[in-house]
C-alpha cells in the first residue's frame, strides 16, 4: 500500500512540475485566432534586447532598445532613426528627450514601461530582427507574415516550452 502512495506522490508531482512556470522567456504568441502558437527565446541573465526593423517607407532601420524590468514588464529605453518624416517621431513629448548627432536621433524614455505589447509581421520583405544576448533572430523568417502576435516576457512551464516552438538565431 505504502509503494502505490508513494507512486501516485511521485506521478503527482512530476505532473504539477510540468505545469508550473519556472522558466522565464520572451513570448510571441498569435492573436486572433481560437488555437494561438507560443513562440519564444529563453531569458537568460541579460535583461536588454533590441528589435531593429527597416521602415517601410523611409527604407532605413529604425532601433528600439528596451530593458526587462524584475517585474517582468518592458521599458522601452529609447529609439534611434534617421528620418523624421512620416511615422517618426519629430520632437520629445513630456518624458521623453530627443537628440541628433551625426544624422542619428535618439528619442529616450524616461518611464514608457509596458505589459505588453502586439508586433505585427508585414508581408514585405524589409528586416525585422530581434537582437539578445549577442544573438539575431530573424523575426520574418521564425514568425508567420501578415499574422500578429503578442510579446510579453513571462515565465512558461515545461509542458508550455515543450508545445510551443524555441525560435532559432541565425
Amino acid at each position: 500500500m505504502k509503494k502505490i502512495i508513494w507512486l501516485f506522490l511521485i506521478i503527482f508531482f512530476l505532473t504539477l512540475f510540468c505545469f508550473i512556470p519556472i522558466f522565464s522567456a520572451f513570448t510571441f504568441t498569435e492573436t486572433r485566432t481560437e488555437h494561438p502558437s507560443i513562440h519564444f527565446i529563453p531569458l537568460e541573465k541579460k535583461d536588454h534586447f533590441q528589435i531593429i526593423f527597416t521602415h517601410t517607407i523611409h527604407l532605413t532601420d529604425v532601433i528600439e532598445n528596451y530593458r526587462v524590468l524584475e517585474s517582468n514588464e518592458i521599458k522601452l529605453a529609447s529609439m534611434q532613426y534617421s528620418n523624421v518624416a512620416i511615422g517618426m517621431p519629430g520632437y520629445a513629448e513630456e518624458g521623453q528627450t530627443l537628440s541628433y548627432e551625426n544624422g542619428v536621433y535618439t528619442l529616450k524614455y524616461d518611464t514608457a514601461v509596458l505589459k505588453d505589447f502586439i508586433l505585427h509581421i508585414g508581408d514585405v520583405d524589409n528586416k525585422l530582427d530581434f537582437h539578445y544576448n549577442e544573438k539575431s533572430f530573424d523575426l520574418k523568417e521564425e514568425l508567420d507574415r501578415g499574422k500578429s502576435y503578442e510579446f510579453k516576457v513571462k515565465k512558461i512551464s515545461l509542458f508550455e516550452k515543450v508545445k510551443g516552438v524555441e525560435l532559432n538565431e541565425r
